[in-house]
């Protein structure tokens, strides 16, 4: 097929570019760097140059495309609001990127004891409304003619294979022990997220193409740890003497930003990902995160300048 790609230089959007040419698909690419447009084409995607603002080129990359895959943003309306419509009454495929913050809670480092499947109702935080509404419009779809799919992924580690290799939380984490000399967590750092390694994640994309019914929603993880557990491989990684030191949410927000603070390292985010090994027959590979973190991809590129 010949797949449409928001977010082709991403993180995530990358590495998927990078499974779906390796499955023989063709990929138009999204990007508004000349010089990246240069590395995509390089990887073997076609690309157009432009912003998710554009509706127009939007509208015009969708028609000419057999399917859509939004990694771009999960937060972003104007890429749902202007696709969908075009896709109405084809069955074309299309699948929205989304993140399990949408469960997460304010902890600030708290512990908590629920995990979710697709099917466990809650009350989201006030600022994850608008994720949830987004998602629910690209469900709500399906009964427009379009094969709509939602990814829900949790935390995501590994190296990515596209341009931008680095995910956020991990390195987030790794890049603030470098330069404080000690490996923090918020609070007492009992927060659990679930997590995933990239190239599973680029996988299930493909799965999902092949066997995911319309309208679908998945939860997307292959394993959790608390934030205090990430921190002490980290110091380990990074040979520092203190094992981790707790950090205030002031002093998180500080560092990353009220939305990050909360959400990303001080929250709990435990979801489960049966639904996709049973329906999608995913078998998730990927070394382990903390793996990943002492002896893998982090511990070889970590370079110690305290």
């Amino acid at each position: 097929m010949k797949i449409f790609l928001t977010g082709a230089t991403g993180y995530i959007g990358g590495s998927v570019a990078v499974k779906l040419i390796d499955a023989g698909h063709q990929v138009l690419g999204l990007t508004r760097s000349k010089e990246k447009a240069k590395h995509l084409e390089k990887m073997g995607i076609e690309t157009i140059l432009g912003s998710l603002t554009d509706s127009q080129l939007l509208i015009e990359a969708t028609q000419k495309s057999d399917a859509v895959i939004n990694a771009a943003d999960s937060d972003n309306p104007w890429i749902v609001t202007t696709i969908l419509p075009v896709l109405n009454g084809t069955d074309k495929l299309f699948i929205q990127t989304s993140g399990s913050s949408l469960v997460g809670d304010k902890a600030a480092g708290n512990k908590s004891e629920l995990v979710f499947t697709e099917d466990t109702p809650f009350h989201p935080a006030i600022e994850k409304v608008g994720r949830i509404a987004i998602n629910e419009r690209v469900l709500n779809a399906a009964q427009q003619g379009v094969h709509s799919i939602v990814l829900c992924h949790s935390l995501i580690y590994g190296r990515g294979q596209g341009i931008n290799a680095e995910s956020i939380q991990v390195p987030g984490l790794i890049e603030l022990a470098k330069k404080t000399g000690k490996a923090s967590h918020i609070g007492k750092g009992e927060n659990i997220w679930s997590h995933v390694h990239i190239d599973d994640v680029a996988q299930l994309y493909l799965l999902a193409i092949e066997n995911a019914p319309a309208g679908s929603f998945f939860y997307v993880e292959n394993g959790e740890a608390s934030m205090k557990t990430v921190a002490e491989a980290i110091s380990r990684m990074l040979g520092l003497e203190k094992k981790t030191e707790q950090i205030s949410l002031d002093d998180a927000i500080a560092e990353w930003g009220a939305e990050m603070a909360h959400f990303a390292f001080g929250s709990n985010s435990r979801i489960t990902a049966t639904k996709a090994r049973k329906m999608l027959s995913w078998n998730p590979t990927g070394a382990s995160l903390l793996a990943e973190i002492e002896s893998g991809y982090y511990h070889q590129n970590a370079q110690l300048s305290i």
